[in-house]
């Protein structure tokens, strides 16, 4: 896993960036398609949620299934509470990464034991990119936590510049300008097109 160098950083203006993102879906657009492959606006939310859950018990060290579970076990989806239960689960998961331990020793989430920073690093990036997409999907305007922003840059760069990394984590990493946006430069090295 590549080095990162997030060390603490609050999630809470990202989560609630993309809890504000969540509220704004409509009823109409669960079963659009976002710029995630195979992933529909209600997969997306699903995903938000498992992985707020996860991530908030890698925080605690409270491993087991939900630190467990590989995240392309399934397409989840949304139950019938989750605008209630989104913005719930995104706000202990900023929580649970306020206290300066969760980013320290060894943790796991999505079944691979992590140090806690780069669980953290990867928490955020998650955030950052996962709010993209469902701004995209949705139609809404989408300007992340600039800490977080540049977290989640930092993080897909290393990753990018791995030799071990094939390139990027979640795909090819699409060419953008050097002198592009941040947001952009993020998204293209998540093997997006930020076009």
């Amino acid at each position: 896993m590549t080095d990162t160098t997030t060390t603490t950083l609050d999630l809470g203006p990202q989560t609630r960036i993309v809890a504000r993102l969540a509220a704004g879906v409509r009823d109409e657009q669960l079963a659009h398609g976002t710029p995630c492959p195979g992933c529909a606006v209600r997969n997306m939310l699903g995903h938000l949620a498992g992985l707020a859950v996860a991530f908030r018990d890698a925080a605690r060290k409270d491993l087991g299934l939900t630190t467990d579970t590989p995240p392309d076990a399934a397409a989840p989806d949304i139950g019938p509470g989750w605008r209630e239960e989104l913005p719930e689960v995104l706000d202990a998961l900023a929580e649970a990464w306020r206290d300066p331990a969760a980013w320290t020793g060894l943790t796991r989430a999505g079944g691979l034991d992590l140090p806690g920073a780069v669980a953290g690093a990867v928490a955020v990036d998650e955030l950052v990119i996962h709010g993209w997409d469902l701004a995209r999907a949705t139609g809404q305007e989408y300007t992340p936590d600039p800490a977080a922003l540049q977290a989640s840059y930092g993080f897909l760069r290393a990753a990018a510049d791995d030799p071990d990394g094939g390139g990027g984590i979640f795909g090819p990493v699409v060419p953008v300008p050097d002198d592009a946006p941040l947001l952009d430069r993020a998204v293209g090295l998540s093997g997006r097109d930020p076009g």
